[in-house]
């Protein structure tokens, strides 16, 4: 049967074994619980839920409009069906350091291994946009030390990221993030530098484990797996990737469908019912009720 056979314990200790391991911990972002099995099907050993996703799953854009009961649902959906630790975005903290503060305990609840929270006003956006606007760094001290304060596993794990490398440049980022390892985050998330010499800036100053956002279409380059290791980074994050690919892949199906007036020829490209019901471990749940399967698919189907 499909769920967690781990603690959540057991996760967040498995997380920061990995970022202590000195190998770059790659990290797809998932769509869905069933994209996070997937995710660990395919190796990975660890998964991402995105904010963007998040939010363009309910159709809205990414600038603050989710909650953080709406992202805890969600995640602990996805933390219910897979032994890999799994990271989220925290946005902001959903409003004033109490919020942040609140947050870290329902991610606690919800069974995730860890959170990032950004330095961005409430009026966030894309970190690879133009026109951020920042908390003062004090602002963000006060947001990182009301999570820490709030943690109740000390395995779970607080990940700053700020966005000042596009507003205030990078020696101001680098300050920055300095101030929120000082306040007691574990880790931080560097967003939106421009080039591998800022990465590896970023490296030489800041002296806990680093995450490299590996975003498509914006203003960072896409690094190699092996680039962002040599580097010293510890997670390559793709955060949107699958999210991007399935949408791309609906849309392809729709004009198809319009167009030809049946899905004949989308069979090929379709995951088979058989492929399906393997994800789904439908087979395991005869140990409830025999009848669940009791047939036989067809051959290729």
């Amino acid at each position: 049967m499909p769920h967690t056979r781990t603690t959540p314990a057991e996760r967040r200790r498995s997380l920061r074994e990995q970022l202590a391991s000195g190998r770059l911990l790659m990290m797809p972002g998932a769509v869905s619980p069933y994209t996070a099995k997937l995710i660990e099907e395919h190796g990975f050993e660890a998964a991402y839920l995105s904010g963007a996703v998040l939010a363009a799953e309910l159709c809205l854009p990414d600038i603050g409009l989710t909650t953080s009961t709406e992202i805890a649902a969600r995640a602990q959906q996805v933390t219910r069906v897979t032994d890999l630790p799994v990271l989220v975005d925290a946005d902001t903290g959903f409003g004033a350091p109490v919020n942040a503060a609140r947050t870290v305990q329902l991610f606690e609840d919800a069974g995730l291994a860890g959170m990032h929270l950004e330095d961005q006003t409430g009026t966030k956006r894309c970190g690879h946009l133009d026109g951020k606007m920042l908390v003062t760094r004090e602002e963000m001290v006060q947001r990182v030390r009301a999570a820490v304060g709030a943690r109740r596993d000390d395995g779970f794990l607080l990940m700053a990221r700020t966005d000042a490398r596009s507003v205030e440049g990078l020696d101001a980022a680098i300050d920055r993030a300095k101030a929120y390892v000082d306040a007691g985050a574990d880790a931080v998330f560097p967003e939106a530098l421009a080039d591998a010499s800022e990465f590896a800036a970023f490296r030489a100053a800041v002296d806990v484990p680093l995450l490299a956002n590996m975003t498509e279409f914006g203003k960072s380059p896409l690094l190699t797996a092996g680039a962002l290791a040599d580097l010293g980074y510890n997670i390559a994050l793709y955060p949107v990737t699958l999210f991007r690919l399935a949408n791309g892949a609906v849309e392809d199906g729709l004009r198809t469908l319009a167009a030809e007036g049946t899905q004949e020829s989308l069979l090929p490209r379709m995951q088979t019912r058989s492929r399906l019901y393997e994800v789904l471990g439908y087979e395991e749940y005869t140990a409830f009720d025999s009848a669940v399967f009791d047939f036989t698919l067809p051959p290729g189907t």
